[in-house]
Protein backbone atom coordinates (compact mmCIF):
# COMPACT_ATOMS: atom_id res chain seq x y z
CA UNK A 1 0.00 0.00 0.00
CA UNK A 2 1.31 3.60 -0.54
CA UNK A 3 0.77 5.03 3.12
CA UNK A 4 0.49 8.30 1.66
CA UNK A 5 -2.71 7.68 -0.45
CA UNK A 6 -4.77 5.41 2.16
CA UNK A 7 -4.84 7.83 4.89
CA UNK A 8 -5.79 5.90 8.29
CA UNK A 9 -3.54 3.36 7.79
CA UNK A 10 -4.29 2.10 11.44
CA UNK A 11 -7.62 1.54 10.36
CA UNK A 12 -7.58 0.92 7.04
CA UNK A 13 -4.93 -2.63 8.49
CA UNK A 14 -7.38 -3.14 11.01
CA UNK A 15 -10.43 -3.50 8.45
CA UNK A 16 -8.61 -5.22 5.85
CA UNK A 17 -7.52 -8.26 8.29
CA UNK A 18 -10.53 -8.92 9.70
CA UNK A 19 -11.98 -8.82 6.10
CA UNK A 20 -9.45 -11.52 5.15
CA UNK A 21 -9.67 -13.15 8.58
CA UNK A 22 -13.85 -13.68 7.50
CA UNK A 23 -12.90 -15.96 4.68
CA UNK A 24 -10.16 -17.92 5.83
CA UNK A 25 -6.87 -16.09 4.44
CA UNK A 26 -3.98 -16.32 6.64
CA UNK A 27 -2.52 -13.10 8.55
CA UNK A 28 -1.56 -10.73 5.67
CA UNK A 29 2.00 -9.64 4.59
CA UNK A 30 2.20 -5.71 4.62
CA UNK A 31 4.25 -3.88 2.46
CA UNK A 32 4.30 -0.17 2.38
CA UNK A 33 5.69 1.65 -1.12
CA UNK A 34 8.70 3.81 -0.43
CA UNK A 35 9.73 7.66 -2.38
CA UNK A 36 12.35 5.73 -3.86
CA UNK A 37 9.89 2.41 -5.03
CA UNK A 38 6.30 2.76 -6.01
CA UNK A 39 6.15 -0.75 -5.11
CA UNK A 40 8.73 -2.97 -7.58
CA UNK A 41 10.30 -4.63 -4.61
CA UNK A 42 7.30 -5.18 -2.65
CA UNK A 43 5.81 -7.16 -5.34
CA UNK A 44 8.61 -8.98 -5.65
CA UNK A 45 8.60 -9.39 -1.92
CA UNK A 46 5.15 -10.89 -2.48
CA UNK A 47 6.19 -13.41 -5.25
CA UNK A 48 8.75 -14.57 -2.77
CA UNK A 49 6.16 -15.06 -0.34
CA UNK A 50 3.89 -17.01 -2.69
CA UNK A 51 0.90 -14.72 -2.41
CA UNK A 52 -2.59 -16.64 -3.00
CA UNK A 53 -3.57 -12.80 -3.89
CA UNK A 54 -2.03 -9.30 -3.65
CA UNK A 55 -3.90 -6.19 -2.90
CA UNK A 56 -2.66 -3.07 -4.12
CA UNK A 57 -4.13 -0.02 -2.33
CA UNK A 58 -2.57 3.32 -4.24
CA UNK A 59 -2.79 5.66 -7.02
CA UNK A 60 -2.54 4.70 -10.82
CA UNK A 61 1.30 4.76 -10.29
CA UNK A 62 1.57 2.11 -7.57
CA UNK A 63 -1.05 -0.04 -9.23
CA UNK A 64 0.70 -0.36 -12.68
CA UNK A 65 4.36 -0.60 -11.33
CA UNK A 66 3.04 -3.57 -8.94
CA UNK A 67 0.90 -5.29 -11.95
CA UNK A 68 4.19 -4.72 -14.18
CA UNK A 69 5.99 -6.63 -11.67
CA UNK A 70 3.07 -9.38 -11.11
CA UNK A 71 2.64 -10.06 -15.19
CA UNK A 72 3.02 -13.74 -15.93
CA UNK A 73 3.36 -14.76 -12.91
CA UNK A 74 -0.53 -15.86 -12.34
CA UNK A 75 -1.23 -14.32 -8.61
CA UNK A 76 -4.24 -12.33 -8.75
CA UNK A 77 -4.30 -8.53 -7.95
CA UNK A 78 -7.02 -6.85 -6.79
CA UNK A 79 -7.04 -2.87 -6.89
CA UNK A 80 -8.46 -1.27 -3.69
CA UNK A 81 -8.16 2.55 -5.51
CA UNK A 82 -6.85 4.83 -3.18
CA UNK A 83 -5.53 7.46 -5.72
CA UNK A 84 -6.54 10.80 -7.62
CA UNK A 85 -7.16 8.76 -11.00
CA UNK A 86 -8.17 5.39 -10.21
CA UNK A 87 -8.40 4.93 -14.07
CA UNK A 88 -7.49 0.55 -13.77
CA UNK A 89 -10.04 0.15 -10.58
CA UNK A 90 -12.91 1.90 -13.27
CA UNK A 91 -12.45 0.26 -16.01
CA UNK A 92 -12.60 -2.82 -14.46
CA UNK A 93 -15.42 -1.41 -12.68
CA UNK A 94 -14.23 -1.79 -9.08
CA UNK A 95 -16.02 0.80 -6.46
CA UNK A 96 -14.11 4.07 -5.72
CA UNK A 97 -14.98 4.05 -1.88
CA UNK A 98 -12.71 1.32 0.07
CA UNK A 99 -14.81 -0.23 1.79
CA UNK A 100 -17.51 -1.39 -1.11
CA UNK A 101 -14.29 -2.17 -3.41
CA UNK A 102 -12.52 -3.99 0.06
CA UNK A 103 -15.66 -6.41 -0.20
CA UNK A 104 -16.04 -6.67 -4.04
CA UNK A 105 -12.62 -7.46 -4.72
CA UNK A 106 -12.46 -10.52 -2.19
CA UNK A 107 -15.79 -11.77 -3.47
CA UNK A 108 -14.94 -10.85 -6.77
CA UNK A 109 -13.53 -13.42 -9.58
CA UNK A 110 -10.39 -13.86 -11.20
CA UNK A 111 -10.34 -12.52 -14.93
CA UNK A 112 -7.20 -12.50 -17.50
CA UNK A 113 -6.40 -8.80 -18.75
CA UNK A 114 -3.97 -7.98 -21.33
CA UNK A 115 -0.98 -5.24 -20.20
CA UNK A 116 1.05 -3.32 -22.36
CA UNK A 117 4.80 -3.44 -22.62
CA UNK A 118 6.80 -0.38 -23.86
CA UNK A 119 10.06 1.10 -24.55
CA UNK A 120 11.46 4.92 -25.75
CA UNK A 121 14.58 6.95 -25.86
CA UNK A 122 15.57 7.22 -21.88
CA UNK A 123 13.03 4.48 -20.51
CA UNK A 124 13.70 1.75 -19.96
CA UNK A 125 11.44 -1.24 -20.76
CA UNK A 126 8.54 -1.02 -18.77
CA UNK A 127 4.65 -2.36 -18.78
CA UNK A 128 1.29 -0.46 -18.33
CA UNK A 129 -2.51 -1.48 -17.49
CA UNK A 130 -4.22 1.53 -18.21
CA UNK A 131 -2.71 4.39 -20.92
CA UNK A 132 0.07 5.84 -22.43
CA UNK A 133 0.51 8.74 -23.78
CA UNK A 134 2.48 11.78 -25.94
CA UNK A 135 2.16 15.62 -26.27
CA UNK A 136 -0.99 16.96 -24.38
CA UNK A 137 -2.44 14.67 -22.49
CA UNK A 138 1.43 13.84 -20.67
CA UNK A 139 2.07 17.91 -20.27
CA UNK A 140 -1.75 17.99 -18.42
CA UNK A 141 -0.54 15.04 -15.83
CA UNK A 142 3.01 16.79 -15.46
CA UNK A 143 1.70 20.26 -14.79
CA UNK A 144 -1.50 19.31 -12.72
CA UNK A 145 -1.14 21.36 -9.27
CA UNK A 146 0.10 18.70 -7.00
CA UNK A 147 -2.03 20.55 -4.10
CA UNK A 148 -5.20 20.60 -5.89
CA UNK A 149 -4.67 16.68 -7.05
CA UNK A 150 -4.61 16.31 -2.84
CA UNK A 151 -7.38 18.66 -2.17
CA UNK A 152 -10.09 18.20 -4.71
CA UNK A 153 -9.17 14.99 -6.94
CA UNK A 154 -8.90 14.13 -10.35
CA UNK A 155 -10.71 17.63 -11.21
CA UNK A 156 -7.29 19.04 -11.15
CA UNK A 157 -6.35 17.88 -14.60
CA UNK A 158 -9.09 20.07 -15.36
CA UNK A 159 -7.24 23.24 -14.57
CA UNK A 160 -3.97 21.68 -16.15
CA UNK A 161 -5.85 21.54 -19.24
CA UNK A 162 -6.94 24.87 -19.03
CA UNK A 163 -3.17 26.04 -18.69
CA UNK A 164 -2.40 23.53 -21.76
CA UNK A 165 -5.12 24.49 -24.11
CA UNK A 166 -2.82 26.06 -26.24
CA UNK A 167 -0.09 23.17 -26.19
CA UNK A 168 1.88 23.21 -29.65
CA UNK A 169 1.23 20.60 -31.68
CA UNK A 170 3.75 18.60 -33.34
CA UNK A 171 4.73 16.29 -35.87
CA UNK A 172 4.54 12.57 -35.37
CA UNK A 173 5.29 9.24 -37.28
CA UNK A 174 3.22 6.70 -36.14
CA UNK A 175 3.58 2.70 -37.17
CA UNK A 176 1.31 0.24 -36.38
CA UNK A 177 2.15 -3.68 -36.38
CA UNK A 178 5.26 -2.85 -38.48
CA UNK A 179 2.95 -2.65 -41.32
CA UNK A 180 1.03 0.61 -41.56
CA UNK A 181 2.61 4.25 -41.48
CA UNK A 182 0.90 7.74 -40.93
CA UNK A 183 1.96 11.01 -40.88
CA UNK A 184 0.41 13.31 -38.71
CA UNK A 185 0.79 17.26 -37.19
CA UNK A 186 -0.84 15.88 -33.71
CA UNK A 187 -1.73 18.04 -30.67
CA UNK A 188 -1.59 14.42 -28.17
CA UNK A 189 -1.25 10.64 -29.40
CA UNK A 190 -2.56 8.12 -26.35
CA UNK A 191 -2.24 4.33 -26.79
CA UNK A 192 -4.83 2.58 -24.28
CA UNK A 193 -5.15 -0.84 -23.02
CA UNK A 194 -8.68 0.45 -21.82
CA UNK A 195 -10.93 3.39 -22.99
CA UNK A 196 -12.54 5.07 -20.58
CA UNK A 197 -11.34 8.42 -18.53
CA UNK A 198 -12.36 9.94 -15.75
CA UNK A 199 -15.93 11.40 -15.31
CA UNK A 200 -16.93 8.97 -18.27
CA UNK A 201 -15.72 9.96 -20.85
CA UNK A 202 -14.96 7.70 -22.72
CA UNK A 203 -11.72 8.52 -25.00
CA UNK A 204 -11.27 4.69 -26.39
CA UNK A 205 -15.22 3.69 -26.53
CA UNK A 206 -14.02 0.34 -28.26
CA UNK A 207 -10.92 -0.08 -26.01
CA UNK A 208 -11.03 -3.74 -24.03
CA UNK A 209 -8.92 -5.16 -21.46
CA UNK A 210 -8.28 -8.23 -22.76
CA UNK A 211 -8.95 -8.02 -26.57
CA UNK A 212 -5.51 -8.57 -27.46
CA UNK A 213 -5.26 -5.28 -29.14
CA UNK A 214 -3.83 -1.91 -28.21
CA UNK A 215 -6.06 0.83 -29.20
CA UNK A 216 -4.92 4.28 -30.12
CA UNK A 217 -6.27 8.14 -30.87
CA UNK A 218 -4.86 10.58 -32.38
CA UNK A 219 -6.25 14.19 -31.45
CA UNK A 220 -5.45 17.05 -33.57
CA UNK A 221 -7.22 20.20 -33.97
CA UNK A 222 -5.69 22.79 -35.58
CA UNK A 223 -7.06 25.83 -33.32
CA UNK A 224 -8.61 26.65 -29.80
CA UNK A 225 -11.70 26.80 -31.76
CA UNK A 226 -11.81 23.32 -32.92
CA UNK A 227 -11.40 21.73 -29.26
CA UNK A 228 -15.22 22.00 -28.83
CA UNK A 229 -15.75 19.48 -31.96
CA UNK A 230 -13.27 17.21 -30.17
CA UNK A 231 -15.15 17.58 -26.75
CA UNK A 232 -18.58 16.40 -28.49
CA UNK A 233 -17.16 13.87 -30.76
CA UNK A 234 -15.68 11.77 -27.56
CA UNK A 235 -18.73 12.42 -25.60
CA UNK A 236 -21.26 10.99 -28.14
CA UNK A 237 -18.59 7.96 -28.56
CA UNK A 238 -18.79 9.28 -32.62
CA UNK A 239 -16.34 6.82 -34.55
CA UNK A 240 -16.37 8.72 -37.86
CA UNK A 241 -12.63 9.81 -38.61
CA UNK A 242 -11.34 13.47 -39.93
CA UNK A 243 -8.47 15.74 -39.27
CA UNK A 244 -9.18 16.43 -35.76
CA UNK A 245 -9.87 13.04 -33.92
CA UNK A 246 -8.67 9.53 -35.43
CA UNK A 247 -8.59 6.14 -34.03
CA UNK A 248 -6.95 2.92 -34.69
CA UNK A 249 -5.99 -0.46 -33.43
CA UNK A 250 -3.31 -2.70 -33.34
CA UNK A 251 -0.73 -5.50 -31.68
CA UNK A 252 2.32 -3.36 -31.76
CA UNK A 253 2.71 0.86 -32.18
CA UNK A 254 6.01 3.10 -32.65
CA UNK A 255 5.62 6.74 -32.38
CA UNK A 256 8.21 9.04 -33.33
CA UNK A 257 8.17 12.61 -33.01
CA UNK A 258 10.09 15.29 -34.85
CA UNK A 259 11.01 17.08 -31.23
CA UNK A 260 10.89 16.22 -27.52
CA UNK A 261 7.67 15.78 -26.30
CA UNK A 262 6.46 15.15 -22.87
CA UNK A 263 5.34 11.38 -22.05
CA UNK A 264 3.37 9.16 -19.39
CA UNK A 265 2.38 6.38 -18.16
CA UNK A 266 -0.48 5.37 -16.08
CA UNK A 267 -0.98 9.22 -15.21
CA UNK A 268 3.15 9.75 -13.99
CA UNK A 269 5.65 11.76 -16.16
CA UNK A 270 8.11 9.67 -17.45
CA UNK A 271 9.68 12.73 -18.97
CA UNK A 272 10.32 14.78 -22.50
CA UNK A 273 11.43 12.38 -25.50
CA UNK A 274 10.63 11.60 -28.93
CA UNK A 275 9.70 7.88 -29.15
CA UNK A 276 7.35 5.70 -27.47
CA UNK A 277 6.82 1.84 -28.66
CA UNK A 278 3.89 -0.05 -27.27
CA UNK A 279 3.62 -3.84 -27.58
CA UNK A 280 0.66 -5.84 -26.14
CA UNK A 281 0.85 -9.07 -24.27
CA UNK A 282 -2.02 -10.62 -23.83
CA UNK A 283 -3.39 -12.30 -20.98
CA UNK A 284 -0.23 -11.40 -19.04
CA UNK A 285 -1.90 -10.35 -15.48
CA UNK A 286 -4.97 -12.03 -13.35
CA UNK A 287 -6.81 -9.19 -11.73
CA UNK A 288 -9.32 -9.58 -9.36
CA UNK A 289 -12.37 -8.09 -10.57
CA UNK A 290 -16.55 -8.05 -9.18
CA UNK A 291 -18.48 -10.74 -9.94
CA UNK A 292 -20.33 -10.09 -13.22
CA UNK A 293 -17.41 -8.06 -14.87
Amino acid sequence: MNPIKVGDGVAFRRKVTRSLELRGFDDPLWLETREDDSGNAMAKRAIEYESDLVLVAGGDGTVRVVCAALAHTGIPVGVIPAGTGNLLARNLHIPLDLDDALERILEGRDRRIDLVSVFGDGLDKDRFAVMAGLGLDAAIISQAPPVLKAQIGWPAYLVSTARNINHPSVRVRITFDDEFTIERRVRTVVIGNVGMLQANIPLLPDARPDDGLIDVVVIAPRRVTQWPIVVWRLMTRTNRADMYLERFTGRKVSITAAVDVERQLDGDPIGPGRSLTAEIEPGALVARVPRGR
